[in-house]
């Protein structure tokens, strides 16, 4: 019988997601609080990343949606899949929106690209391009894929259902922002590969 005190003491003081967010269904900021604090670092890097760079107050606008509708459907939220899949989910819907809004609605435009690369030209090889900075500047479903892809390990039949995309488009995509990504923070090795 003492282990059901300890572990009582034990939820107390560090709750599940889902005790938490029993708990703001009941009106309590404070499992609010905590159910943010848990959450939005992950979830802002990946709306920042997703928006672009420079897009602070978008990436901002994005976190707040997001957990009003999580609070909004909170309700209905069967636990079918865990807490932070699911609000990652509706956090990829904001930023997908924001970048509707924003007019950069061409998944595919290569314009980020050649303003990237100088309209075509290469990079200059003895300059390091930023990785954050190189990510920023892909074209947003280049970006939007290879972020879901490589920092955040979704499969390409996921990213086909978070983005609406065929899985064909979703690794034809990966492939075009890793070869681009390759191309801006390697210049010199590309440089000496070309003269070889």
């Amino acid at each position: 019988m003492p282990l059901m005190g300890v572990t009582d003491e034990n939820e107390r003081r560090d709750p599940t997601d889902r005790q938490l967010a029993a708990r703001v269904l009941d009106g309590d900021e404070a499992a609010f609080r905590a159910l943010y604090r848990r959450h939005t670092p992950r979830l802002w890097a990946l709306v920042a990343r997703m928006l672009g760079h420079g897009a602070r107050a978008d990436a901002e606008d994005v976190i707040q949606e997001t957990w009003i509708r999580t609070v909004e459907a909170l309700e209905s939220f069967r636990w079918e899949a865990a807490f932070p899949t699911w609000l990652t989910g509706i956090g990829l819907n904001c930023a997908r929106e924001a970048l509707r809004r924003r007019g950069r609605r061409n998944e595919t435009s290569t314009d980020g690209l050649l303003e990237l690369m100088g309209h075509g030209a290469r990079p200059d090889p003895g300059r390091r391009m930023d990785l954050e900075q190189a990510i920023a500047a892909l074209p947003d479903g280049y970006r939007a894929v290879l972020v879901l892809h490589d920092l955040e390990g979704y499969t390409h039949p996921e990213i086909s259902d978070r983005l609406g995309i065929a899985v064909g488009t979703s690794r034809s995509q990966l492939h075009h922002a890793r070869r681009a990504m390759r191309r801006y923070l390697e210049p010199a090795a590309e440089e000496s590969s070309h003269g070889a």
